[in-house]
């Protein structure tokens, strides 16, 4: 299966460390960042983990609920969750999905059909594959798709900026330019014709380039 940016989420039912999940019903009306991981006990997700968990704050002002995955079973990522904890200062404090018969990673194309229903005798390098960041709007569609290889780890201070800028533009008519942050100037979308942007912008813009018109950021 192969998800793209406008797919539906696909929607299954898991076991959690919060207990088991219906996962549109969980999503309901929130945003979600949906990050998965090829197996636990692993240096570099362990310090993903750690850091996502401390700056749960940022997404939970943003309506935004995070939810982990990772290739192992529920039981293993409670003692994951102990060594997170005492290396990295703090316990992961939202879900973390086990997915022992493969059954998530598969649905979302992380790993092929024939990759075998358990996640027994698998290694992360088996997994490597299982490294996704997915941001998903409250209607379910998917806005955003990372896949990270095994050896970087992952930057959540811009899945959040993307969130903004998600945001911002479901609300507004207006793109945001390379390296935008929250509070600059944003570009009009070509969709809407001078006429139009006069009426929304009457203090007007600047245009270096007909099609590139640049105003203040929205507010509201």
């Amino acid at each position: 299966m192969s998800l793209q940016i406008g797919s539906l989420a696909p929607d299954f039912e898991a076991e959690t460390t919060q207990g088991p999940i219906k996962f549109h019903d969980w999503v309901s009306d929130s945003w979600c960042v949906l990050f998965s991981h090829p197996k636990d006990f692993t240096p570099v997700c362990t310090t993903e983990l750690g850091y996502m968990a401390r700056i749960k704050p940022e997404f939970d002002k943003r309506n935004v609920k995070i939810i982990g995955l990772s290739v192992d079973p529920v039981d293993n990522h409670a003692k994951w969750a102990k060594d997170i904890e005492e290396t990295q200062g703090v316990a992961p404090n939202y879900p973390m999905i086990g997915d022992t018969d493969l059954k998530v990673a598969k649905l979302y194309g992380m790993l092929p059909a024939g990759a075998g229903e358990t996640s027994e005798g698998r290694t992360a390098v088996d997994n490597q594959t299982v490294r996704n960041v997915y941001v998903i709007a409250p209607d379910k569609s998917i806005k955003l798709i990372i896949t990270y290889p095994m050896s970087t780890g992952r930057n959540f201070d811009e899945v959040l900026r993307v969130i903004d800028s998600l945001q911002l533009t479901a609300s507004h008519q207006v793109a945001t330019p390379v390296n935008w942050k929250a509070g600059e100037d944003v570009i009009i979308v070509p969709a809407v014709s001078d006429e139009d942007a006069k009426k929304k912008y009457p203090d007007g813009w600047s245009a270096p380039k007909p099609y590139l018109r640049i105003v203040p950021q929205p507010k509201g």
